[in-house]
């Protein structure tokens, strides 16, 4: 899976702008799907059919990642700038963006009197090289993301968009080896979940789904220091039970445990105290649904170097094709 992950990690597409990932995504989901469609928001959406005995259910992974947007040029020709999504101060100084078209630059900060404080976002500016507003060669409104190169440690893989392209590769692999299903499962790569889970939010409530499954990254409790939390690189997927924005399907969380332990799937049980998923708008669409999540334990979430286990990612792509292989009873 290492060639998939690193096409896609490396690939641009900050939130509002994923046109570049989802050209990558479709033709490896093509062989394996009975639909394809994409919808106006821009949300993928591949539909395997089911032998007609099952629930309608919704994959979400989503495509997006955070990054900034130019909002002023300086008459010198540096680019100040806004965040898409979640963006951190501290991890900015020095760090790489690259525009939709290619374009490099480096992100820097005015300087602060203590050296051990951290300026705010609208004291960064972007240099791309140029020399006046003339010759800058972005514009406002232009988006970036960020850029480093994919890298691999062992089992450990780090990137700087494993949120959320590590959960589009587990749903593509899990396409391609779902061989068959009792249910019409719709695998949504989704849009605009960094600003605010716009892309499911549309999409469940136009496909209506019975359960609605999201594949996304978690947070760890393994670092010096960290806060308490009861997930860990390499310990296994993890099952969410509880995050700020939803409370997963009781039934479902059970059905999760079940389709691990008969399989003989690592599991982690996951309450995330910060955050949230493409399970929520799932969750409270139309009517609602049935919602839960398969999580990846993530290091440094947010950041240039986001950091995952490969055997964690590979069983939670054994997890999900363990669930829509059967029958959910709930």
């Amino acid at each position: 899976m290492n060639e998939l992950i690193k096409k896609l990690t490396e690939a641009y597409g900050p939130a509002g702008f994923e046109d570049q990932v989802r050209d990558l995504i479709q033709p490896e989901v093509a062989p394996y799907a009975d639909e394809i469609k994409v919808d106006a928001l821009g949300n993928l959406i591949v539909h395997k059919k089911g032998d007609g005995s099952g629930l309608k259910v919704m994959i979400a992974a989503h495509m997006d990642e955070i990054g900034v947007m130019v909002t002023h040029i300086t008459k010198e020709g540096y680019v100040r700038f806004t965040n898409i999504g979640g963006v951190y101060p501290r991890t900015l100084h020095g760090n790489r963006v690259r525009f939709a078209d290619g374009t490099i630059g480096i992100i820097s900060t005015e300087p602060l009197a203590d050296r051990n404080k951290v300026n705010s976002l609208d004291k960064h500016f972007i240099d791309v090289g140029a020399t006046s507003s003339e010759d800058c060669p972005v514009k406002v409104g232009d988006a970036a993301g960020f850029w480093r190169e994919f890298a691999v440690l062992g089992s450990r893989l780090v990137a700087k968009s494993m949120d959320d392209r590590i959960g589009c590769v587990v749903a593509i692999e899990a396409l391609k080896r779902l061989k068959e299903t009792p249910h019409d499962v719709y695998f949504v790569f989704s849009v605009q979940e960094e600003v605010g889970t716009r892309g499911a939010q549309t999409a469940a409530n136009a496909l209506n789904p019975d359960v609605g499954i999201a594949l996304d990254v978690t947070l760890t409790g393994d670092t010096p220091e960290a806060r308490p939390m009861a997930v860990s690189l390499g310990k296994g997927t993890a099952i969410k039970v509880k995050d700020t924005g939803m409370i997963a399907h009781a039934g479902l969380v059970k059905l999760m445990r079940q389709r691990a332990e008969e399989a003989g799937i690592p599991y982690q049980m996951e309450v995330l105290e910060g955050g949230t998923t493409d399970a929520r708008p799932m969750q409270i669409a139309n009517a609602g649904c049935a919602a839960g999540c398969i999580s990846i334990p993530c290091r440094y979430v947010h950041s240039q170097s986001e950091m995952v286990d490969g055997n964690d990612v590979e069983n939670s792509v054994r997890l999900l094709v363990e669930i829509l292989s059967k029958p959910i009873a709930l």
